[in-house]
């Protein structure tokens, strides 16, 4: 999609966010990627979302769901007022329980879209010291999240500004070796996963989601 396509249709998520019920509480929303480098086309747009976790839940709604659709966990996974309203769009994990980053993906974005959603508990910044420092530890580098991101929405709060920097592509960004040896990856090991991270983002096409927890 050309820029300007693609900061509308992060202000289209970002207003869906505030304004609709999700399937879990959301607390912020990042842009990264190309989108954050100022490319034009943007050949995929990445968004990380952070997620609040459900408090209390609803056991008695769980087991309704679990009985009508097979699928558990919803009151306590995911909001049981979205998934009765939207059943169709309630994802499970390989064990059977409502996936909360599925669920968000089939919620927010088409399956045809060029848009990958990273989707955790923790901050973006936060998360992506936590995926560096696992990455490097086992030598996993396709784990690295790229620490060169846009805060869109937090809380509630609009960034217009940083709308009008994306849209005019006015922030100015390290390359990733140089990000990822800021936050103490030495050099050679700075590029490698910068290569790895490169093929990875070659061979995806269409939605993609990842989920983690911190």
């Amino acid at each position: 999609m050309d820029r300007e396509q693609a900061v509308a249709r992060l202000e289209s998520l970002v207003d869906r966010v505030e304004r609709e019920t999700m399937p879990v509480p959301v607390r912020e929303v990042w842009a990264f990627g190309d989108v954050a480098l100022g490319l034009d086309p943007v050949e995929r747009l990445d968004v990380y979302l952070t997620k609040d976790v459900i408090m209390g839940g609803d056991t008695e709604a769980a087991a309704d769901f679990a009985a009508e659709y097979g699928v558990k966990g919803v009151g306590t996974s995911v909001r049981a007022a979205w998934a009765e309203a939207h059943p169709d769009r309630v994802r499970a994990s390989d064990n059977g329980y409502a996936a909360p980053e599925r669920c968000l993906a089939a919620e927010l974005v088409d399956d045809d879209e060029p848009i990958h959603l990273e989707v955790c508990n923790a901050s973006f910044e936060d998360n992506v010291r936590q995926r560096l420092k696992g990455a490097l530890a086992r030598d996993a580098y396709e784990e690295v999240l790229d620490p060169r991101g846009v805060c869109l929405w937090v809380d509630g709060t609009r960034d217009e500004e940083a709308f009008d920097r994306l849209r005019d592509a006015s922030l100015a960004m390290p390359t990733l070796p140089a990000a990822l040896g800021m936050l103490g990856a030495d050099e050679e090991v700075a590029r490698e996963a910068a290569d790895v991270l490169k093929r990875a983002r070659a061979e995806q096409s269409g939605a993609s989601v990842r989920g983690d927890m911190v």
